[in-house]
């Protein structure tokens, strides 16, 4: 599945924030623009992408050649881009450079790159003697001159060893936060994602242009054309190595026919198993995602955290009417032992926040979430869908900030929901006589009053069945409150049913809002577990 090949290849490939890259090889290929190359600007690129809009699709995979057409892993990942061929390394005050992926295994599409230099872009032609082929068993020199490349990667002074950003296969990228651990995705465009009605489709950065940083300036921009059947882009990435990476993004989308859902600043995830969501419980480890919530911070000022599962059929969900002022898919649990991972570390996966530059209007932030029995799989995807239709021949524009982060940028100032549990409900050593679903949730930071004197209360709804058994104490452990409810059920229905929660003092909101989704089981599956029972 094209969209977690991208997440463990780049990492495999070095800089996954965990394995560095190969020692710098003694390579005398250096790369150089031919020619005197093309004006070019961002203006040139966005009326590229207006005129193929007005073209028929065009189909960018090719057959590989036979030499690299059924590398297996080993092999692929055995061919390594020589360090001392990487763009602008001939620049001793640059603060980035930059190496070139190759073709082979999951990645068929080849894209054109250029450098861009004084405002004139010089493609880079394939070349061999770029790569050490290894133990691949591929002679370069007999590939086509024409092969092209299947991505790039970003690495920063910081260390030349690590890179902090990639782009690779369709219209994926990701970057590193502090931690220097690779985790989630962004991606270009999203098409027809859970449309009931439509396939979704994959939309392709076909052509990059990477521009030469002057001097040492700390950041680096990255151009991009994006081409699918639907749409086509023109996109400019702003991109700096800064308290994790942050990427300012302008894109201008060309519709080539209606969309019946469009999805903007589209990041996808892995959640398999967490403290709310066990069903996939056969691991030796107690949790298993990139991430574990949505975070909404809504037109109206209200802070919305949505924890994520792994559901038995496919979920979707749409959240506000106006654009945010900020959403994301977040790692909020950093704590080792929740995870007990020492291979990938899933307690240092970076959040991704995105952070709207203009006004994007009326929409939803929507949530689309995969049932997974592999953690190899992303399964959760969130973006922003706007409420006006498409139209072919329009252009759209968005501007927007992505920071990869431990902690994202923009936190509420009330209290924020730290965990999220799930159980049978009931009294503990009382006869249940009816089925109900325990929800336990934690809340700390913010000005949360703690002490015997204060009266905070819990204030819960949900859209369908009763709740019972309420309640809410501080918990000293965390300096914050736990709330706790049981849900009944109406009947033996598995409708999905809505709860939200928030804790108040007096008239005072202490947190910000959880909302959560829970689908009932089935009537046969409602075990009331009494005791004495076996």
């Amino acid at each position: 599945m094209k969209r977690r090949d991208f997440l463990k290849m780049a990492g495999a490939l070095g800089g996954s924030g965990l394995l560095p890259i190969s020692p710098l090889l003694t390579a005398t290929a250096r790369v150089e623009p031919s020619g005197a190359g093309e004006p070019f600007d961002y203006a040139w690129l966005k009326g590229l992408a207006r005129q193929l809009s007005t073209q028929d699709p065009r189909e960018h995979a090719i057959e590989l050649p036979a030499p690299i057409r059924n590398l297996d892993w080993d092999a692929y990942q055995a061919i390594q881009y020589r360090a001392d061929s990487a763009l602008w390394a001939d620049d001793p005050g640059s603060a980035f450079r930059a190496q070139l992926f190759h073709l082979g295994l999951h990645y068929k599409t080849p894209v054109r790159i250029h450098e861009v230099v004084d405002g004139r872009a010089h493609e880079l032609a394939y070349d061999p003697s770029r790569f050490d082929f290894g133990e691949s068993g591929v002679e370069g020199e007999r590939l086509p001159e024409d092969l092209g490349y299947a991505g790039f990667r970003l690495h920063h002074r910081d260390d030349w060893k690590r890179d902090v950003a990639a782009f690779l296969g369709a219209s994926y990228f990701r970057a590193v936060s502090d931690s220097m651990q690779y985790g989630m995705s962004a991606r270009g465009l999203a098409v027809d994602t859970a449309s009931a009605s439509r396939e979704e489709e994959f939309p392709d950065f076909t052509r990059f242009w990477l521009e030469r940083p002057e001097g040492d300036e700390e950041s680096v921009i990255v151009y991009a054309l994006l081409e699918s059947a639907s749409v086509t882009g023109a996109y400019r990435f702003v991109i700096r190595d800064r308290e994790g990476v942050a990427m300012d993004v302008d894109a201008a989308l060309y519709p080539r026919r209606a969309i019946e859902r469009l999805g903007v600043a589209p990041l996808t995830s892995m959640y398999m198993v967490g403290e709310n969501d066990r069903d996939a419980n056969w691991d030796w480890r107690p949790e298993i995602h990139d991430s574990d919530g949505l975070s909404i911070h809504a037109d109206s000022g209200e802070w919305i955290w949505r924890p994520l599962t792994n559901p038995k059929h496919l979920r979707f969900n749409a959240f506000g009417e106006r654009a945010p002022r900020g959403f994301g898919l977040l790692q909020r649990d950093r704590d080792f032992d929740h995870y007990q991972d020492d291979g990938v570390f899933y307690d240092r996966r970076p959040g991704v926040w995105v952070e709207p530059k203009n006004d994007w209007g009326e929409g939803s932030v929507q949530l689309v979430e995969l049932p997974t029995l592999d953690e190899t799989f992303d399964n959760i995807v969130a973006f922003w869908n706007p409420a006006e239709p498409t139209r072919p021949g329009e252009e759209m524009l968005f501007g927007y900030r992505l920071y990869w982060c431990d902690t994202s940028p923009a936190q509420p100032s009330l209290a924020r929901c730290v965990a999220t549990r799930t159980g049978l409900g009931g009294v503990v050593g009382q006869r249940r006589e009816y089925f109900s679903w325990r929800f336990v949730v934690d809340f700390a930071g913010g000005p949360m009053p703690l002490g015997e004197d204060v009266e905070v209360e819990p204030v819960i709804e949900a859209s369908a069945g009763r709740v019972e058994i309420t309640s809410a104490r501080p918990q000293e452990a965390i300096e914050g409150y736990r709330a706790m409810f049981d849900v009944v059920p109406p009947d033996d229905g598995t409708d999905p049913i809505t709860l939200r929660l928030y804790l108040k003092s007096g008239d005072r909101p202490l947190t910000e809002t959880w909302l959560y989704e829970w689908t009932p089981p089935p009537a046969e599956e409602r075990e009331l577990r009494n005791p004495g029972h076996l």
